[in-house]
């Protein structure tokens, strides 16, 4: 051998180089982590795991598996609550960090928005085997095309080592004191060989960071799930049995022998589906665009064709707000669907309490030219508040020159808003005197169209036709738009309004 040679050896931290016997030995880290980490100003360096902890090795072996395969720049890294709820401070992909047990749903999500990237979830026994579990059976069972990484310490690290759903039998934990009885607590949970019974799965396996020689089967079974993922596979999923020494009280050496000596026995490593599976699609592609939709929909229903419509606007958060039973949540359906057929991005986000009727409901829309980054309209250019209840609350949210449609004839007197233009139409008289209390809705729809023009009233009625089932309403919702928009077109009087022959032309 020259003594040119060199071994490379990736660590978690950057060391000096040392020479042994004419080898010159550098040490460096995957490029998939960041230069320094920014969680904690005077500890950029280092990791906030604890010494001998398996996150920083399960780290090392997916980082190096995406840099061997040229992924970085299509990766979508999802991190959960837990010990590794910080990864995004580490890989330097992109990151989104979910609420406790989600990320699977998250990850579906993401892949299905953006079928090119690597989209894989983190998550602990804690996370993914307790209150995550329905999340992670129905993924699996989708077959979605992500790569789960599944950290099974059989404890809960974070909180401070409660039982977990891998927690072995007769193991002792903060909430299992004499240790887990299975009459009591139940046997734990084999989520490899669960999830191996479904269809859909194309590739399952089960590793251990016990010793260098497992941890080089894990390192390929890492490899392998974001292997199958970049080619196009379905659902993959290593299970990493791994050390845990701070909560288990050993020391990280016998932290390891824990694992091969008691781990290993009741978690079996194990291949337990490598196989391709075909998900039937029933001859219907997985995805449409919104104008194949549109296009759909129109050759079902017989609609006439819409001329195409110049929108003033990039993107228009609009916030709906009322009572349940007032048809606040519906008006916001029928404006995303409407925004749909005129070939717009939509989203409708709805938020209510338990009761049908009476209690707070509120819903978020946002139509927009671009794709939406969240359905969350949190400075609403237009309000739309049924009651006076609903207009204290949000008023002070809407965007500096936006618009409120208030559905009374007049601002409470002691209530001022600035920085927005307010529009008061009494809806619930209006739809009273044409016949039908369950038309306000209908009626601040015409409002809204009229006064911000974002969208065409010829769409809306294409839209009321399709869902109105019965003649007589559809009448009602006919003349209640009609209302609506001459109101607010002409400001006149309700009982001029009510003259429904008149203003239904």
């Amino acid at each position: 051998m020259s003594e040119n040679n060199v071994i490379q050896i990736t660590e978690t931290l950057d060391k000096p180089k040392a020479t042994t016997d004419g080898y010159e030995i550098v040490h460096s880290k995957s490029q998939l982590f960041y230069p320094e980490y920014e969680r904690k100003g005077e500890l950029k360096h280092q990791t906030h795991y604890c010494p001998g902890c398996g996150h920083g090795v399960a780290h090392k072996l997916i980082a190096e598996a995406l840099e061997d395969l040229g992924v970085q720049d299509q990766t979508i890294l999802v991190s959960p609550v837990g010990c590794s709820v910080f990864a995004y401070y580490y890989f330097d992909v992109g990151n989104v960090q979910v609420a406790h047990g989600r990320a699977p749903a998250a990850a579906t999500a993401l892949k299905r928005a953006c079928p090119d990237k690597i989209v894989l979830a983190y998550q602990g026994d804690g996370d993914l085997a307790a209150i995550g579990t329905a999340e992670i059976v129905h993924a699996a069972n989708r077959g979605e095309k992500i790569s789960v990484f599944f950290v099974n310490n059989a404890i809960y690290g974070m909180t401070g080592g409660q039982m977990a759903p891998t927690t072995l039998v007769g193991q002792k934990s903060t909430t299992s004191p004499w240790g887990r009885r299975p009459v009591n607590e139940g046997f734990p949970l084999h989520m490899a060989e669960m999830l191996a019974t479904l269809e859909a799965p194309v590739y399952i396996e089960r590793v251990a960071l016990s010793d260098n020689k497992n941890i080089m089967k894990a390192r390929r079974a890492v490899r392998k799930a974001l292997e199958l993922q970049r080619d196009g596979a379905g659902f993959t999923f290593v299970e990493i049995l791994s050390p845990c020494p701070t909560i288990w009280g050993k020391d990280p050496v016998e932290a390891r022998k824990w694992i091969a000596e008691k781990m290993i026995p009741n978690f079996p490593l194990n291949v337990f589906r490598d196989r391709k599976v075909e998900v039937p699609n029933n001859n219907i592609p997985p995805h449409k665009t919104v104008a194949e939709l549109i296009e759909g929909e129109k050759r079902a229903v017989g609609d006439a064709e819409l001329p195409l419509r110049h929108h003033h606007f990039r993107e228009l958060g609009i916030k709906i707000a009322g009572f349940g039973g007032q048809g606040v949540l519906l008006l916001g359906q029928l404006l995303a669907e409407m925004g749909m057929r005129e070939g717009l991005e939509v989203s409708w986000l709805p938020s209510y309490g338990p009761e049908m009727r009476s209690g707070s409901a509120h819903c978020h829309v946002c139509l927009s030219k671009d794709r939406i980054g969240s359905p969350l309209v949190s400075r609403p250019q237009v309000l739309v508040a049924f009651n006076e209840i609903s207009l204290r609350k949000f008023a002070a949210e809407v965007a500096p020159g936006g618009t409120i449609i208030y559905g009374r004839e007049a601002l409470p007197d002691d209530l001022s808003i600035p920085q927005a233009q307010v529009v008061c139409i009494p809806a619930s008289e209006i739809a009273d005197k044409l016949g039908s209390a369950k038309v306000a809705n209908v009626v601040m729809m015409g409002a809204l169209l009229e006064e911000t023009e974002c969208l065409s009233p010829a769409t809306a009625m294409q839209v009321l036709e399709k869902k109105v089932k019965n003649p007589v309403m559809l009448e009602l919702d006919r003349k209640a738009l009609a209302a609506g928009r001459i109101y607010i077109d002409h400001t006149v009087a309700i009982g001029a309004v009510t003259q429904a022959d008149g203003f239904a032309q």
